[in-house]
Parts: structure tokens; C-alpha cells; sequence
């Protein structure tokens, strides 16, 4: 069991190249300990099987008053956080599990706290009315390498097919089970888009606006772990590789927890929300081109307060990273590891004729957070420099 705020347990964060990754069978005792009676559980049930999670956590949970709540779409809805706040006020529960993906958490995150505030879900969602009270203590366990819900204080949210982000740190999780024996069972496919998700987040950490001394160790091994195991876990998973991929996952979430994400997270929304591309795969689309803008920065567009040259600094970790010591290298070493996991290009996409209406979509917020001021125009070059 890991508490959110040493680095997977360690005291700190000079030792995080030796993590405590401890087992899914740790939750009945803490949950003992802590003497919840009344539990609320936001379920994917695919994955609860899935993972053997299950079978470990049936025979504890036979013993509590349990409501569960699985009747959710993929990627967060508001109609799905309504439906789950209707039900969580009606079993009056004293604590809150999630076993899923990114969605199953985030949703676990909006309806235990949204549940207990006086303004509707959708004026928070939609940033009309903040969040007053906080919800009862959460536990989260994900089934999936990726997103690092587990270690956010925020939480997506589609309102009428747009993508929203709320943030409190009454969010963060009390409790995560980052046990990589829970991703064993996941396909190819996933573990590539969920495992490009916390590559990205780490890259984009690195040389986000917000970036700190803190945050850009946890996203240095983070992004180291997810280069050099990510092809190994989606094509040939072996158990070393699987755990290094669960610890990347959650210390890019603890990294972009204080940095939040930047512009090729900003662009890849609606490539998710319109053609259903898996959301890693939406964000790592731009990620090779992004870094080569980025690289570019000068005093003139440089939206970090620290400069321009406090930005290639952090650019040059990130080549380090990828093991060369030029861009066009990096930017190609990026464009490889997506080939090898299958992620596709905007071409095959097909999006060619809605590029445009893909930039005036960005969320603006993240694209704030990008080292580099854009243009439109700018960005939409960078849409049309995608390809292999």
C-alpha cells in the first residue's frame, strides 16, 4: 500500500531508483485498519477480472456493506459522474475504492467529491463553481501502466464531447496499489496507448512552464523507464518490464501533479473525442515534432519566466534521456518508439482536412504551460509534420 506523498514509498527522493512495489493483497488489512464498513466501488469489471484482482479482493469485500458502480463509457462522461453521484448518495458509504484505468480513478475522484458539494457536477465541471468540501478517503488501484491518476490531484471530465479538468487537492487519492501483477493481462494495444501516456506526461513535465527541481526528477526516471521498457512491455512483456512500466506510470503522475501537462497534451483532445484514438496515442502524435518547436525557444517566445535558456536546459536532459545529442536524432528515436507500439500517424488517422479545426479546439490552458508560445499557424504546421 502507497501513500501519495514519499516517492512509491521511499522516505526520499535520492533513493527513487529503488521503489517498494507492494501487492493488491495489502488492501484488506489497511482497509481493516482503517475500520471501513460501508464501501463504495467504481469498478471496470473487465479489468477487475481481468487482472486477478478479483479473486484477491471478493473474499474481504463479501464482509462489508459494497456498492458498486460499473455502468460507465470509456474516457470520463459528465452523465456517467451524474449517474455515480445518484448512487453514491444512496449508499451513504465511509470510503471510496477505484480498480480500473484513468477512467475508472478519475470518475472514482468526481463522484466521491462532487457528491458532498452544494453546487451542481456540471457548473464544477465546467469551472462555473469550485469544489468546498472534501469527500471521503479514497483508495485507488490501477489496472493499466499509464495515466498516474493514482497520483493527481485533477480529474477529466467530457461535458458535450469537450474535455474539462478539475483540479483540488482533496483529489488525490489517500491510498494507491501500484502492483504491476495487475497489468499482466492487458493487450498489446493498451499497454502501448496507456504506456505512451506517461512517456509523454514525463517528456512534457520536463519542459512544462511549471516545472520544478521536484517534479523533473520524478519525470526524468519516468521518462527514462517508459523509453527504454515500453516496446519490451507491448511486444514481448516480460515481469521486469511490466514493473518498470507501473513505476513510470506513477511517478510521471506525481511529476505532471505538479506541473500539469503542455501542448501536445493540449492538441490531442479532440483527436480522442471525434475519431477515438486512444488518448496516449493522441497525445504521442505530436510529441516528436512538439519537442523540435520547443527546442527552437528563444527569449522572444519563451513563456517560461526563467528564459530561454533555462528551457534548452531542460531540453538537453531530455535528449540525454533518449540517448543522443541532437534534435532531428531525438526527434526520430521518438517517431521510432511509436512505429515499434503501433501508434498510428495523423495520416492514417486521416485527419488531414480537419487540422485547422483541430488547433482552434486546443485547450488553452495546457498550451499555456508550454515553454514556447504558438500560433495558430504554428501549430497547424506542426500537425502537418506528424508523419514518419
Amino acid at each position: 500500500m502507497i501513500k501519495n506523498h514519499p516517492v512509491l514509498g521511499e522516505s526520499t527522493l535520492t533513493e527513487v531508483q529503488h521503489p517498494l512495489l507492494e501487492s493488491i493483497g495489502d488492501v484488506s488489512s489497511v482497509l481493516t485498519s482503517l475500520r471501513t464498513e460501508r464501501l463504495f466501488l467504481v469498478l471496470d469489471e473487465t479489468a477487475y477480472e481481468a487482472s486477478g484482482a478479483k479473486d484477491v479482493l471478493e473474499p474481504f469485500l463479501k464482509q462489508k456493506a459494497v456498492e458498486r458502480f460499473t455502468d460507465f463509457e470509456l474516457n470520463p462522461k459528465l452523465e456517467d459522474v451524474q449517474r455515480g453521484i445518484e448512487v453514491y448518495r444512496g449508499s451513504e458509504p465511509d470510503f471510496v475504492i477505484a480498480l480500473g484505468g484513468g477512467t475508472a480513478i478519475d470518475l472514482a475522484k468526481l463522484i466521491g467529491s462532487l457528491a458532498v458539494q452544494p453546487e451542481s457536477a456540471r457548473d464544477i465541471a465546467i469551472g462555473n463553481a469550485s469544489i468546498q468540501f472534501d469527500g471521503k478517503p479514497m483508495l485507488a488501484i490501477p489496472t493499466t501502466a499509464g495515466t498516474g491518476s493514482e497520483a493527481t490531484h485533477f480529474a477529466v471530465v467530457y461535458v458535450e464531447g469537450k474535455k474539462y479538468s478539475v483540479a483540488h487537492p482533496s483529489l488525490l487519492p489517500d491510498y494507491a496499489v501500484v502492483d504491476p501483477k495487475l497489468t499482466e493481462s492487458l493487450p498489446g494495444r493498451i499497454t502501448a496507448a496507456t504506456g505512451l501516456d506517461a512517456f509523454c506526461q514525463a517528456i512534457e513535465s520536463i519542459w512544462a512552464v511549471a516545472a520544478t527541481d521536484e517534479s523533473i526528477l520524478y519525470a526524468t526516471e519516468a521518462a527514462r523507464l517508459a523509453f527504454e521498457n515500453l516496446v519490451s512491455a507491448t511486444n514481448v512483456p516480460t515481469t521486469e518490464a511490466r514493473r518498470a512500466m507501473c513505476r513510470a506510470s506513477h511517478l510521471a503522475g506525481k511529476a505532471i501533479n505538479i506541473t500539469k501537462t503542455t501542448a501536445p497534451h493540449a492538441l490531442s483532445y479532440a483527436l480522442t473525442s471525434r475519431y477515438g484514438v486512444p488518448h496516449g496515442m493522441a497525445v504521442a502524435v505530436t510529441l516528436a515534432p512538439m519537442f523540435a518547436f520547443n527546442a527552437s525557444v528563444t527569449d522572444k517566445d519563451c513563456s517560461d519566466p526563467r528564459g530561454a535558456l533555462a528551457v534548452r536546459d531542460r531540453i538537453a536532459r531530455i535528449l540525454d534521456i533518449l540517448g543522443t545529442d541532437n534534435v532531428d536524432d531525438a526527434c526520430s528515436s521518438i517517431s521510432n518508439l511509436l512505429s515499434r507500439v503501433g501508434c498510428p500517424t495523423l495520416e492514417e488517422i486521416d485527419v488531414q482536412g480537419d487540422l485547422m479545426s483541430i488547433v482552434d479546439s486546443v485547450n488553452v490552458q495546457r498550451l499555456a504551460n508550454n515553454p514556447r508560445r504558438a500560433s495558430r499557424e504554428q501549430l497547424l504546421e506542426i500537425l502537418q509534420h506528424t508523419g514518419p
